[in-house]
């Protein structure tokens, strides 16, 4: 990772940010040799990403002939535009955002218990209660689709905050961004403010 001051390597945290989103993005290496990304409903469970999916498709196809695959998500925090200042200039806008990139191997899970773990550990992280009516071995769906964990290789993780900034101009954005409070203005602040 180039800019260093943005990493993560906090195991928690990284958890954290995947725990937090629900939707990722799978990317494979086609027949063609091109990169075929797919966003896709995940779960972190095990220290793996379990995915479903159709037991034919583009993305089946690349999996079996290539298990090797790039995993990523990312949650937008707040968007820093030029009306935070008129002098601001429009190469310096900037979006605040988590993100975890995963290298890893895909594997089709034929393993009936930890397919059936897997679409439960989804259903409760999608749900979000706990009344969610369990998948068993026998529920019609578990043999209709496909679970694939991927394996990870290696995993980064970043924030980008406004590391690069002085403390002073870290405190007028995070005082810009409270006044503000659009949707993810105050977990930013909150991160950005020096000695946060």
């Amino acid at each position: 990772m180039r800019r260093k001051q943005c990493a993560i390597t906090d195991p928690e945290s990284i958890s954290e940010i995947l725990r937090r989103c629900t939707v990722g993005r799978l990317a494979t290496i086609g027949v063609d040799g091109y990169p075929y990304i797919t966003p896709l409903n995940f779960v972190y469970s095990n220290g793996s990403i379990y995915f479903h999916c159709a037991r034919k498709g583009e993305k089946t196809d690349n999996i079996l002939r290539n298990p090797k695959v790039c995993f990523e998500v990312d949650i937008p925090l707040a968007y820093l535009g030029t009306d935070f200042d008129d002098q601001y200039p429009a190469c310096q806008v900037h979006q605040f955002y988590h993100s975890v990139i995963i290298r890893g191997n895909a594997d089709i899970i034929e393993d009936i218990d930890e397919k059936v773990m897997a679409l439960n550990a989804m259903m409760a992280t999608h749900e979000n209660r706990p009344d969610f009516s369990e998948i068993t071995a026998a529920t019609p769906a578990v043999s209709a689709c496909s679970v694939v964990a991927v394996c990870v290789d290696s995993i980064t993780a970043k924030s980008d905050l406004a590391q690069k900034k002085s403390d002073e101009q870290k405190q007028q954005i995070a005082e810009y961004l409270t006044l503000r409070n659009l949707p993810g203005d105050k977990e930013a602040a909150d991160l950005i403010r020096p000695g946060a």
